[in-house]
């Protein structure tokens, strides 16, 4: 007995590992294209924003060290391809109470000076761990006389009139944007008060209130295009710490959302340039949207938030190697076109890849030039192979002639071919040479053993199923499928191990057997 064969698996076994494997597959796809932003569609785009902040400022022949506030990463933004363009000054990157911060310096600048920072932000659905997320202590504001008793009074009534706080920062700033506000708003406010002074003492009341708040100022990433001598406005919003992360309030209306294209740049009251050593200050924010490959702002928001996806994914390859997969990972579709042809259809083959390289082949010459070519070059190596059998020869030197002759008839027909000014030719010396002498080699003992009929319905099937794996193959969604979410070869697997356990009739054979279905 043979001891080296287990016993055979289940059904239910193969179900449940076909099952897992589709699951997986389809499950890290789907992660990919949902959180990731991987494109499910080629030449897919993204919108991006180009964003320069330009500072202009008379520099007094002295030391000069400019400041300024820089953008970070978010959950909802992701920042990168960062420029600092400070032509005889050094600058450095330091965080700043949870902001980052870039500081150029000079010992001794004279004239006008202009300083650049640029980025490009692209919009993310990730879950970043940033420094935003955790709460900062700040002391409460110190107000005297008038000021402090109407602030004491101001929150008093409000926390009369409010749930939890929530509920207390909307009413709060309901009062702020009334049209005509009280004595203590107005004391409070002061004279001809902006959005800005607005956010600021909202901070302020509700830090007197033991509740952390704190203001946030971005931008607006809008589909509008500002030059570079326009000024994008600041936009200033409020903040709140409430179970344990912090909520965004709309400072106008009280409401606790904020535009989904609302970008925090810096949160804080201090000013978003300071500079020492220089006079005349002027700055610019100019936002400009662009349109961008999906793919191109995938890879880099993956980059940002998981390099070590990145680094294990065919995008970390070279552009070349790329190329390479792009093709390579096409074999398994084919492969799996072949198996449904021969194992559900009935379609009968030379071998079991045979087909698909040459479907990969047609990818060079065109469907219908391919076929012509591969069914020149097979008749013609067939009728040799015929000649050579007259001859006796042993199996190894009647292949290699063979080969010799197909070699020979490939360069005859691109000789030919260019010499009348076409190039179909040429692309018959990209089909597989060996494959094609195996395949007249195969042809050639069919006929002998089975006759003519069985071999050329076998050659003719091998064809067919070649140009269907062609089909489905150079259908470019595919083609983008398979490369940027190369774990749907899971699934290919998966479709294999059914069609491996499939026993049933395949649709040749109700013709086969369609005399038993009239009995």
């Amino acid at each position: 007995m043979h001891k080296g064969r287990g016993k055979r698996v289940s059904r239910t076994h193969v179900y449940i590992l076909s099952a897992l494997l589709f699951a997986t597959g389809i499950g890290i796809a789907a992660y990919k294209a949902s959180v990731l932003g991987f494109p499910l569609v080629p030449e897919s785009k993204a919108r991006v924003w180009n964003v320069e902040v330009r500072i202009r400022f008379d520099a007094d022949n002295r030391p000069v060290k400019a400041s300024l506030f820089i953008p970070g990463s978010t959950s909802g933004f992701v920042v990168s391809d960062e420029h600092f363009i400070s032509g005889g000054f050094g600058f450095v990157v330091a965080g700043e109470e949870g902001n980052r911060k870039v500081v150029w310096s000079a010992r001794s600048a004279k004239g006008r000076m202009n300083l650049y920072y640029q980025t490009v932000i692209r919009a993310a659905r990730l879950k970043i761990s940033l420094p935003e997320d955790e709460p900062y202590q700040t002391a409460p504001p110190a107000l005297e006389g008038p000021r402090s008793a109407a602030a004491h009074a101001l929150i008093k009534e409000i926390r009369a009139k409010s749930a939890d706080t929530p509920s207390m920062v909307a009413t709060l700033l309901q009062r702020l944007n009334e049209s005509k506000p009280d004595e203590n708003v107005n004391l409070l406010l002061g004279q001809k008060p902006d959005l800005q002074k607005k956010v600021r003492l909202a901070v302020n009341i509700l830090r007197l209130a033991g509740i952390r708040a704190r203001q946030v100022n971005g931008i607006r990433l809008q589909e509008a295009k500002y030059d570079f001598s326009t000024k994008a406005p600041l936009l200033h919003w409020l903040e709140v710490y409430h179970h344990d992360k912090w909520l965004p309030f709309n400072a106008t209306t009280g409401e606790q959302r904020i535009r989904s294209d609302w970008f925090p740049w810096w949160r804080g009251p201090k000013k978003l340039v300071d500079l020492e050593g220089g006079s005349r200050l002027h700055v610019i924010i100019s936002v400009s949207p662009k349109i961008e490959e999906a793919i191109a702002a995938a890879v880099t928001k993956t980059e940002i938030s998981k390099p070590w996806l990145l680094r294990f994914s065919l995008f970390s390859l070279p552009v070349n190697t790329q190329a390479v997969y792009r093709v390579m990972l096409l074999v398994p579709v084919g492969a799996v076109i072949l198996a449904l042809l021969r194992n559900l259809v009935g379609i009968k083959t030379f071998g079991t890849f045979m087909p698909v390289l040459i479907a990969l082949s047609f990818r060079e010459t065109g469907l219908l030039r391919g076929i012509i070519l591969f069914s020149v070059v097979v008749a013609l190596g067939l009728a040799l192979r015929f000649y050579l059998e007259r001859l006796k020869l042993l199996l190894v030197p009647r292949l290699a002639a063979v080969l010799v002759v197909v070699v020979g008839v490939m360069a005859s027909l691109s000789v030919v071919s260019h010499a009348l000014g076409g190039h179909t030719g040429l692309s018959v010396a990209l089909f597989p040479m060996v494959i094609l002498t195996m395949t007249i080699e195969r042809m050639t003992i069919i006929w002998e053993e089975r006759g003519p009929e069985e071999a050329l319905i076998t050659g003719i099937g091998s064809l067919a199923t070649a140009a269907v794996a062609f089909i489905v193959m150079n259908v470019k969604y595919i083609e983008h499928l398979i490369f940027v979410f190369p774990e749907l070869l899971l699934v290919l697997l998966a479709i294999l191990v059914l069609l491996g356990r499939y026993t049933g009739y395949r649709l040749t054979d109700l013709y086969r057997f369609r005399e038993l279905a009239k009995g």
